[in-house]
């Protein structure tokens, strides 16, 4: 009975990463945007802790990983795409793209099918042992659910328009599964000359958040790509 118990745990933690999903995309369907990112954020700590807890308690089953990817797309990949359609039903729209406003919020939902691709892509490759081929789906949801909230006003102001929505989906969903090496921020110990690409990041990281506040997350998210194009090695 105890082992029983012992080895579920890390599958119910991916089960409240998949709960915490659900709610985020009602939330983001809603447009209560803050409310999507904070179910997101939880459910990325969820996400963080069932992988960990497996690998202490020595449990990891082929049913945890598919119930992990399950949960990532819902959290990750829908939560995200429900945010954009959402955007795409305030943003403004240049006389050019009126007769297209009532199909564009769908083109929204193409971040969830390439965030499903790059989680399948993941469970094979083998080469994303230490780091990452393409942006993590967990960045690219913390980058649109804090990018909404933080600078909504001026997503939705004149400045912006649905055009630049529509780009911004084809990039960040390309990204997802694009053959780029990311750098993972695990330390390997605390030496400068092992972690120099992770202590940069960290670093300009700071200012960021403090210059963006709430959307600064987004420019991190940003900061990351530049980096990982900087550091890429053919």
């Amino acid at each position: 009975m105890a082992h029983a118990i012992i080895r579920n745990i890390p599958n119910t933690i991916t089960s409240c990463n998949l709960f915490c999903g659900c709610i985020a995309c009602y939330m983001a369907f809603h447009s209560k945007y803050e409310w999507a990112l904070l179910f997101i954020v939880l459910g990325a700590v969820f996400d963080f802790f069932d992988g960990m807890t497996a690998r202490l308690l020595h449990v990891s089953s082929p049913i945890g990983k598919e119930l992990d990817s399950l949960a990532d797309d819902v959290t990750f990949g829908l939560a995200p795409a429900a945010i954009a359609f959402s955007l795409f039903k305030e943003v403004h729209y240049p006389d050019f793209l009126l007769p297209l406003s009532d199909i564009m919020p769908y083109t929204a939902f193409l971040i969830s099918v390439f965030s499903a691709l790059r989680l399948a892509k993941f469970n094979l490759d083998e080469r994303q042992t230490s780091s990452f081929i393409g942006m993590p789906t967990p960045a690219n949801a913390l980058f649109w659910g804090s990018l909404t909230v933080g600078a909504h006003d001026f997503l939705v102001s004149d400045s912006f328009n649905a055009l630049y929505l529509f780009i911004l989906v084809l990039v960040m969903s390309l990204l997802l599964v694009a053959e780029l090496p990311m750098f993972s921020l695990k330390f390997k110990d605390l030496s400068w000359g092992h972690n120099k690409i992770s202590y940069i990041f960290l670093i300009v990281s700071i200012p960021l958040l403090i210059i963006f506040q709430l959307s600064g997350f987004a420019a991190v998210i940003v900061w990351y790509i530049i980096l990982s194009l900087l550091t890429y090695k053919k």
